[in-house]
Formats: structure tokens, C-alpha cells, sequence
């Protein structure tokens, strides 16, 4: 298998949502809607990646790895095991709710599943924050009571992002994203997510919004205080390490390139800034899967039998995903 994959995006109305993507990505979206998330790479069985283009196109990546697990995810990968991540882009055109994903300890009583997942800011509004964690010396007692005041805010560690930041936020942590943040996320391949505060705001149905305070509780790590992200720089280097998966932050000038081996591992391929080609390898004489470029916002999956090398074709910023096999 030499083709990378490339797959349709799943649109997710949010009433948080807006329409940025088809200003920063040149998209066609669902018209009149408020869209907040696009699932790019995702194998739920309530929502199914489908190839874009090439031998695989119209296929579903559930599909793909069911017929050919070896070549995609490597010899010891089964068949029958999903897709491990999911990779969504968020338009936050308001701010989310305050929530937390059950760590893998008490997800199962919880009938949840565990989520870390990690947030690239493509772009942000001027002083847009993020909120992640507890500030320092918040207990639980206080934050039970500042439910009840209505004063959460206060408890949150809060700090301000621009673009090309990140964190890697772990199940427990609490958190929430602020309005105005364009983010890439990528995450385990879960979808439990528990609210315990709402900012008093009503649903697309007009309703308040479901929120699962006893589960947040549960779930909420105490000890965790004012976590820091990763400050954008101008090199390539590793942005997020965890048992579930790595982030590398691959910096490419023009026509510099950045090329994986078959027989590695499978990777994710997300271009965050600028333009990438997929060439020709001169070393194995492979085919480029594409004749086309990459462009900021795309997102890539290339299997672990395939060899690429990518050229820039301006100044490009590349997020590489791995270890996650």
C-alpha cells in the first residue's frame, strides 16, 4: 500500500460553532448551520471516515483496516481493533462548557471512555484563553461550592494562547475553550465528554444543556494545577508525549522535505501552515499518491507500508502523529 489516506470530512453541528473553517480552508460546509467540529480521521461506529480519493476511495477506514490491517497499521495490528485516534478541527466561535473525560480508572464504572487529546491553535482571536485545570490550591470542596454560587471561573487556571500554542490536556483535567480559538485536535478515539457547567447558556433545541455533575466529580484529578502549554517557536520539535501518542512540530522551508520509510510505523500527517507535495521518492522510485498539494488544514493518514517525502512549497509548519501502535 503506497497511497496515503485521505478522507471526507464529517461536518458537527455545535451550537458553540461557526464558520470559520470555510474561511480559513476554503470549504464548503452544511449551509445555515453553526458548525463546530469537522471529523477528519474517525472510526466509531457512529461515524465513519470514507477514503477521498484513490484505490480505496469510497471505502470506509473501518473497512480499509478490516482487509488490510498489516499494511496500514503494521503487522501485529488485528483486524478487528478500530482506528486508535480521532482527529477533528474545532471552530470555537463561543466558548465550550466546562468538562472533563473520565481517566481510564473510572471510565469503565462510568460507562465512558477515556479521552486525552491535544489542541493546536491554527489561529485565535486577540486575547482569546484557554482554561485548563485547576488553579493552584483549589479543592474539591471549594469547586463543589462554586457549582452551586455559580463562580467555576474562578477555580479554572486560565491563560492566554496565540497561534501555533498547544497543550496536551489529560483525562481528569478539567477544561474548557474559549471563543475565538481555531484548534486542531487530536485525540484518543473516544467520545465521553461530562459538563459540569454551562456559562447558563441554551442548546440548538432551545433547552438548557444536559450536564453530568456527579461523573465530573468522579472524574475531575484535584491535584492537577495550572498545567503550561507549549509556546509556538519557528523549529521542529516534539509538542505532546503520552503513553497514547507523540506530536512532532515539523518546520519546512520552501522546497526543504520531510520523508517517513515503509516499514516504521503508520503516522498522521496534519499541515497546520502553508503547502506540502507529495514527490517522488528518487530512492525507492515510488509513485507521489497525489499529483496535488497538501494544504493547511488537510489531515493524512500514511500507512505503515508506504514510504512519502513531502516538499514544501512555501514556508510550512507539519504536525507528525506516531506511537500510537
Amino acid at each position: 500500500m503506497r497511497d496515503l489516506l485521505r478522507f471526507e470530512p464529517l461536518y458537527q453541528e455545535r451550537v458553540w460553532g461557526g464558520r470559520a473553517l470555510e474561511a480559513a480552508f476554503g470549504r464548503a460546509l452544511p449551509a445555515g448551520q453553526p458548525i463546530g467540529e469537522s471529523w477528519e480521521i474517525v472510526d466509531r461506529p457512529e461515524a465513519q471516515s470514507v477514503v477521498q480519493a484513490g484505490h480505496f476511495a469510497g471505502q470506509t477506514l473501518h473497512a480499509v483496516l478490516a482487509k488490510h490491517a498489516a499494511d496500514v497499521m503494521g503487522p501485529k495490528w488485528s483486524a478487528a481493533r478500530p482506528f486508535p485516534l480521532l482527529v477533528k478541527w474545532l471552530d470555537c466561535r463561543e466558548r465550550l462548557s466546562l468538562q472533563v473525560h473520565p481517566p481510564a480508572a473510572v471510565a469503565d464504572e462510568l460507562k465512558g471512555e477515556p479521552k486525552t487529546e491535544n489542541w493546536y491553535i491554527a489561529s485565535t482571536a486577540l486575547d482569546a484563553h484557554l482554561l485548563v485545570g485547576l488553579r493552584r490550591g483549589v479543592t474539591r470542596e471549594q469547586f463543589e461550592r462554586a457549582i452551586t454560587d455559580g463562580t467555576l471561573e474562578k477555580c479554572i487556571h486560565h491563560f492566554r494562547v496565540a497561534a501555533g500554542d498547544s497543550i496536551l490536556v489529560h483525562s481528569g483535567q478539567v477544561h474548557a475553550i474559549d471563543a475565538g480559538n481555531l484548534i486542531l485536535e487530536i485525540q484518543q478515539n473516544s467520545d465521553t465528554t461530562y459538563r459540569v457547567y454551562d456559562w447558563g447558556r441554551m442548546g440548538l433545541d432551545g433547552q438548557p444543556r444536559q450536564l453530568h455533575i456527579a461523573e465530573s466529580l468522579r472524574s475531575i484529578q484535584w491535584d492537577d494545577f495550572e498545567p503550561a502549554p507549549v509556546r509556538a517557536a519557528p523549529t521542529s520539535g516534539v509538542i505532546a508525549n503520552c503513553a497514547e501518542f507523540c506530536i512532532r512540530r515539523v518546520v519546512l522551508g520552501p522546497g526543504e522535505r520531510f520523508s517517513v520509510a515503509a516499514g516504521e510505523q503508520p503516522r498522521l500527517l496534519s499541515v497546520v501552515s502553508g503547502s506540502v507535495r507529495c514527490v517522488a521518492d528518487s530512492s525507492t522510485g515510488s509513485r507521489a499518491p497525489f499529483g496535488h498539494a497538501l494544504a493547511r488544514g488537510e489531515n493524512v493518514l500514511l500507512p505503515y507500508a508506504g514510504a512519502f517525502t513531502f516538499s514544501a512549497e512555501s514556508t510550512a509548519i507539519l504536525l507528525v502523529t506516531e506511537d500510537f501502535v
